[in-house]
């Protein structure tokens, strides 16, 4: 039997700028095992998701994952445009960590209320690769934060925070500071990609960083960690109950 999963979330679900971990967890199954629905928007917040349940709902999987907050998060840190992110994305509030919350639970709620799915909601990855730095930290409080938001709803949550954290201790990589994306550099990324036929691992190699090309988005190395925690805490055998996050390593 196919087994029917939705993926939402933002430009990391898209996989514009991003190694796409759809791509990665269907690889992990049999042909035909899964099917995979991809609902991902570039520079949403939890808000902008909310907005858009419809097109999930309306045909309802049998699993549902959930990946957002890396805006709301890069939102709260000295640097990031949030004027200019406002407009763009239609935000009827400033971000803010209270508001983030609000509507990732209303996002579950939803979810659970007009669907008979699974649901998994996956903690964020890295922001940059400095640990102790203020990107790294935001994304830690926001995590905490989508955890929470599990707990309360009883759905699974899924330690990708966690999972990555691990593996950076473990490669100890160079301290590259944390810069925020611009467009420029976001296009720059599809140049390299299109003119001088560089992969994203390419490119993030030669940035010296080990899960991202540009301290957000991931290759090949962050979407696999992606791809797996999903795997492990929502479509194999004796899953997390609801609520309870898979076991890091």
């Amino acid at each position: 039997m196919t087994t029917r999963i939705a993926c939402l979330g933002d430009s990391l679900t898209r996989a514009q700028f991003s190694v796409d971990y759809l791509d990665l967890l269907g690889r992990r199954h049999a042909p035909g095992d899964v099917q995979l629905a991809r609902f991902g928007a570039n520079g949403d917040f939890a808000h902008n998701l909310l907005q858009r349940l419809d097109t999930v709902v309306t045909n309802p999987p049998d699993v549902i994952t959930v990946l957002i907050g890396t805006n709301d998060a890069r939102a709260s840190l000295a640097g990031y445009p949030v004027e200019q992110a406002m407009k763009r994305k239609q935000l009827p509030h400033r971000p803010s960590a209270g508001w983030f919350q609000q509507c990732l639970g209303a996002v579950v709620a939803r979810l659970r209320a007009e669907t008979d799915a699974t649901i998994g909601l996956l903690s964020l990855p890295v922001l940059g690769q400095q640990l102790d730095g203020a990107a790294a930290q935001a994304s830690r409080v926001y995590s905490r934060m989508i955890a929470e938001v599990a707990s309360a709803n009883e759905v699974a949550y899924l330690p990708l925070h966690e999972r990555q954290i691990e593996e950076l201790r473990q490669a100890d990589p160079p301290p590259i500071s944390y810069r925020e994306v611009t467009p420029a550099a976001a296009v720059g990324v599809l140049v390299q990609r299109a003119v001088l036929r560089r992969s994203l691992d390419t490119i993030s190699r030669r940035r010296g960083l080990v899960f991202t090309t540009d301290h957000i988005h991931q290759n090949s190395r962050g979407a696999t960690l992606v791809a797996e925690v999903i795997d492990a805490g929502l479509l194999t055998q004796g899953g997390p109950p609801p609520g309870q996050a898979v076991p890091a390593g």
